[in-house]
């Protein structure tokens, strides 16, 4: 009896193993500051309450866009789980192009292994430097890249070069980049990371929205990315969230933003 005990416990443990995974969202909330109202916070949190980790992009870089986030965790608290977040400082650009980024977690799924940080290795260069977060997940760890790049008339390809640069300086470490890069995953760009067996887990998704639908057709670009390496980390299933579905019009959506999430769930390698 005592030896089927064990076995059935060594059974639950593999299996639970086996099955072990996250899900991660990333999402361009147009000007997620003072702008979001507290019904459109509450639709945020109710798009975003079912993931594990959460990244977002374009948070303003005045105190608004701290106040934004902290309601959002506020907001996603009283939806049944407990969230922690991480603001990051203004990025070190133009007074004009200075952003914040977030992250948003459930401390019950994954761990925040150390404070989350502006990357500081290439930040002359980089226009709005990216905000790393090193999660631990089952006791493996993995970083996460959040980066706004340049406008596409900017040429973010600029900022986006450094990215093959990462790999090396994180040598030992799972790495996912994300964000909104404003260009598609097939530019050149992305060709050296590519060639280090980083790659996007969809292709060919537009993420940006339209002002107006054509012909039911609400997406203009393919912008929004994830980057990560399938042989340290396995994407069990992955999409995009219509969320201007659930508007009249496009211009209430835009409202909320002119970006959808992208997401995936995934487990560790």
């Amino acid at each position: 009896m005592k030896s089927l005990r064990f076995l059935l416990l060594v059974s639950i443990f593999f299996f639970e193993i086996a099955f072990a995974q996250v899900s991660l969202a990333s999402w361009n909330i147009k000007d997620f500051g003072q702008s979001k109202s507290e019904e459109e916070i509450a639709f945020i949190s109710e798009t975003l309450k079912d993931f594990d980790i959460v990244a977002i992009q374009e948070v303003v870089a005045g105190p608004g866009g701290a106040k934004a986030v902290a309601l959002l965790a506020d907001a996603l608290n009283r939806s049944g789980a407990k969230w922690d977040y991480a603001i990051s400082n203004p990025t070190q650009s133009s007074p004009y192009r200075s952003e914040r980024y977030a992250f948003l977690w459930k401390p019950s799924v994954v761990k925040l292994k150390k404070k989350a940080f502006l990357e500081q290795n290439y930040v002359k260069e980089i226009d709005r430097e990216p905000f790393v977060a090193e999660f631990e997940y089952n006791k493996q760890s993995f970083f996460v890249f959040s980066m706004h790049a340049l406008p596409k008339s900017k040429q973010p390809e600029k900022d986006l070069k450094y990215f093959k640069f990462f790999p090396k300086i994180y040598s030992e470490e799972r790495l996912i980049f994300l964000g909104d890069f404003n260009l598609p995953s097939s530019h050149s760009v992305f060709n050296p990371l590519k060639s280090m067996l980083y790659l996007p887990i969809m292709e060919n998704q537009k993420t940006s929205l339209r002002t107006k639908c054509i012909q039911g057709d609400c997406l203009a670009s393919e912008y929004d990315h994830i980057f990560l390496k399938p042989s340290e980390i396995q994407v069990l299933d992955c999409g995009v969230i219509h969320f201007y579905l659930s508007f009249d019009d496009l211009k209430t959506a835009r409202k909320i933003s002119d970006h959808i999430p992208v997401w995936m769930r995934f487990s560790l390698n």
